[in-house]
């Protein structure tokens, strides 16, 4: 019985319950009285039921008409959000991507794309995650709980696609009772006597040897600091000059705290920063995530 009713057939009897009058029902709906009395008639044949009663003052309804209407609205509103949805699906402007950041500048990065995406998409949401370290954003990736990253490469692990969008200096951050705290710049070779506080926050051997300049440039090793497992332990060992920390400018600048002085690196590669994902990603968003980065990030 319920393939035989129509949406029009109950959107237009929706009208005449709410007008309560067959003419300005029609009116309203740019329907000649005819058709609109059709339209009800085949609705109350499908359904089997009489839903008005026309009398000399409109119409009124009968107990059926009444649980149609209480029944209709609601149903009426769904059907109209769907369609609402299909064609906002087709225009690729609904959804939901999940952005896992994890330090506070690249939160705040994801905060800003975020508002770029959902600004040009009217109706998607773009979720970012917050976690403390890394190896925690890929193993979001990996379990499906986020969709992309934002991090700093290289992430020592080849299961990830990665998009480049910017590249950052190095600096480096030292006690400011430290012999060259008070330096425009220094070089690695000038800080090659000083341990590295080791931030374990990434899961590979080898990533931990990039982010602690490990070789040097002259192929010795670099002496190991205190090994700590978050970046306000790092700054403790390193206001207590026991270490000094190597990080992207923007890391450091935020990171640098009373006790503790930024100085530019000038002899290490930059640090490329880049969207990161898996072939499970949903990646018509992840590409507009990257696009979005390329767009508005300075390179």
């Amino acid at each position: 019985m319920i393939d035989d009713i129509s949406l029009r057939s109950l959107r237009s009897f929706l009208v005449v319950a709410q007008e309560s009058s067959i003419t300005r029902a029609a009116a309203r709906l740019h329907v000649t009285q005819q058709t609109l009395s059709q339209q009800i008639q085949n609705l109350e044949r499908a359904l089997g039921v009489t839903l008005l009663v026309r009398t000399s003052r409109g119409v009124t309804l009968t107990a059926a008409g009444e649980q149609l209407t209480s029944s209709g609205r609601p149903l009426m509103a769904d059907a109209d959000a769907l369609c609402a949805a299909v064609h906002a699906a087709a225009a690729g402007r609904v959804g939901r991507l999940r952005v896992a950041a994890a330090s506070h500048p690249t939160t705040q990065l994801a905060i800003r794309l975020a508002a770029v995406i959902e600004a040009d998409h009217p109706g998607f949401d773009v979720e970012v995650r917050t976690v403390l370290r890394p190896v925690e954003a890929m193993a979001e990736l990996h379990a499906g709980a986020s969709d992309a990253a934002l991090l700093w490469l290289p992430t020592g692990d080849p299961d990830l696609r990665t998009a480049t969008f910017r590249h950052d200096a190095r600096a480096v951050l030292l006690a400011e009772g430290h012999r060259l705290a008070g330096s425009a710049s220094v070089t690695v070779a000038e800080l090659a006597e000083d341990p590295v506080v080791i931030v374990d926050a990434f899961g590979s051997p080898a990533v931990q040897a990039h982010r602690i300049a490990d070789p040097r440039p002259d192929g010795r090793p670099a002496v190991r600091g205190p090994v700590v497992q978050t970046l306000e332990d790092c700054l403790a060992q390193v206001r207590r000059g026991h270490g000094v920390w190597f990080a992207p400018i923007a890391m450091a600048e935020w990171a640098v705290c009373p006790g503790v002085a930024l100085v530019p690196v000038v002899d290490l590669e930059p640090v490329e920063l880049a969207v990161a994902w898996t072939d499970a990603a949903p990646r018509e968003w992840v590409d507009r995530l990257v696009g979005a980065a390329r767009g508005s990030v300075p390179g």
